[in-house]
């Protein structure tokens, strides 16, 4: 493999049935997944891959918690290199906040089991260190009572990936970023990727890091490698063994039958002897040791448990020990599925109504609402539907929205998550003679807004602004508007 992309071939040529991975596709498409992209490696190469348009190969997308498995490669490679041990005590790391109080709180805890989420808080910390964000989260995550002997209860902790941001930090003196960069990043060909930092400049560790699919694929392929790249030991075999190892019983912390199957160095262990970094709303790298497999996907939903049994029941099955023969006709079709993606959007009309042209460039009078939004107004031309919006800040945006293709946008009008500014592709359309709708699609992330503005006679206009998927920090939210 060379240090960029990785190589491609047909799936037959790697014992794997083009027909199971198209039937996957369409399940996925009949059944409305909300992939954004998918990758399968066998045997290293690439056998399938596809984008669900506006979502392309060279974007990068939020992973969410997919960080928190690069951050653990930090520390095993920091272990490799002697500067840590996962037997470290993390109070060892900060002795200033080494209070009499804070010693007794968390005795015994170890890099270990921050890794496995066995740290023995019974709250995640980062809700408490986003509540406070402006504090130093380390002195939070350290305070913090500790209510089970550390190592004795699973509890998914985001505080605790953190800390293991803030402990490499504070002993190489560089950020997560700076040090996997030569060791990590660079030798596996991922450009390097932004990940956010807390306020006092950490990156996060346990999210916040943006990559493309195929750096996506080659995090499940380097461990699938048993952590080598090109003759290249980039991290330790025992390592890998440890990471992927189960560590914390989480049979009944979770519900879903591969989220049970343990926990091991920040990588959940899933069902058919597999293991995955996963992030929040479907972002996953799947690693299939005994198939010599890896799935890599990237999604918008708020339920990945079906998109798993999926590849359990339509990917696996054609995943033969031996080459196929070459099945031109199925591997063409596969080709045509891979190639027609698209998010699915509304079947609108083939031509403006009537209503248009009395709604064009009208104001509409927004009332109270989250995005601090005052107005809003819509013209029309024979491309695209161009969204202009004021906020009660003083400045204004137009964004344009494709007739019959994804037109870029950029907005400022957006529920943060991990990202100041919005960059979008946006489609829109009549849904009837009186409903307009836009979808915006915030391309390197899951999430899409919806605007919905169904016009009644005279003034009157409804407005919903509606997020998907659904998340904590955006709020669909449906107002009654006037036209100006």
């Amino acid at each position: 493999m060379t240090n960029a992309a990785l190589p491609r071939t047909t799936p037959e040529s790697q014992g794997v049935d083009s027909e199971a991975i198209e039937a996957f596709v369409r399940h996925a498409v009949e059944h409305d997944l909300q992939l954004h992209s998918l990758m399968v490696l066998r045997h290293g190469n690439v056998v399938a891959e596809g984008w669900w348009a506006p979502y392309s190969a060279p974007q990068r997308h939020m992973m969410f918690s997919v960080s928190k498995s690069f951050t653990a490669a930090a520390i095993g490679i920091a272990e490799a290199e002697g500067r840590l041990s996962v037997d470290d005590e993390v109070l060892s790391f900060f002795p200033s906040y080494a209070t009499d109080a804070v010693r007794a709180n968390v005795a015994g805890l170890q890099i270990k089991h921050l890794l496995a989420m066995a740290t023995g808080h019974a709250v995640d910390t980062m809700g408490l260190m986003t509540a406070l964000p402006d504090s130093d989260w380390v002195k939070v995550f350290l305070e913090v009572p500790l209510v089970y002997p550390p190592g004795t209860h699973f509890l998914y902790n985001s505080g605790a990936s953190f800390m293991l941001a803030a402990i490499l930090t504070a002993r190489t003196g560089q950020s997560l970023l700076e040090y996997l960069e030569p060791r990590l990043f660079k030798p596996l060909g991922i450009e390097t990727p932004p990940w956010q930092n807390t306020p006092r400049g950490i990156n996060l560790g346990s999210s916040g890091l943006r990559v493309r699919t195929e750096d996506l694929a080659k995090l499940g392929q380097l461990y699938l490698q048993r952590g080598t790249w090109n003759g290249q030991q980039l991290l330790p075999e025992e390592w890998v063994d440890r990471a992927s190892s189960v560590h914390a019983d989480n049979s009944i912390a979770e519900t879903n039958p591969d989220s049970t199957q343990g926990y091991g160095y920040q990588f959940w262990r899933s069902r058919h002897n597999s293991y995955r970094a996963d992030g929040a709303f479907g972002q996953f790298s799947l690693i299939l040791p005994d198939l010599d497999l890896v799935v890599a996907i990237t999604e918008g939903t708020t339920n990945a448990q079906t998109t798993l049994n999926a590849v359990w029941d339509l990917i696996l099955p054609g995943v033969h020990a031996e080459t196929l023969p070459e099945n031109a006709a199925a591997n063409a079709r596969l080709s045509d599925a891979l190639a027609t993606l698209e998010v699915p959007v509304p079947a609108f009309l083939a031509t403006d109504p009537e209503r248009a042209s009395v709604v064009a460039d009208r104001e509409i009078e927004l009332p109270f609402n989250t995005l601090g939004l005052t107005s809003a107004s819509v013209r029309f031309d024979d491309a695209a539907v161009h969204l202009t919006v004021t906020s009660s800040e003083g400045w204004s945006e137009t964004v344009p929205a494709g007739r019959t293709q994804w037109l870029a946008g950029e907005t400022r009008a957006w529920n943060k998550v991990e990202l100041e500014r919005a960059v979008t592709a946006s489609k829109a359309g009549w849904l009837d003679e009186s409903t307009l709708v836009i979808r915006q699609q915030c391309v390197d992330t899951p999430f899409a807004r919806v605007w919905t503005f169904a016009f009644a006679e005279g003034d009157a206009v409804s407005v919903s602004i509606a997020f998907e998927p659904a998340y904590w920090m955006a709020y669909n939210e449906d107002l009654t508007a006037r036209i100006r």
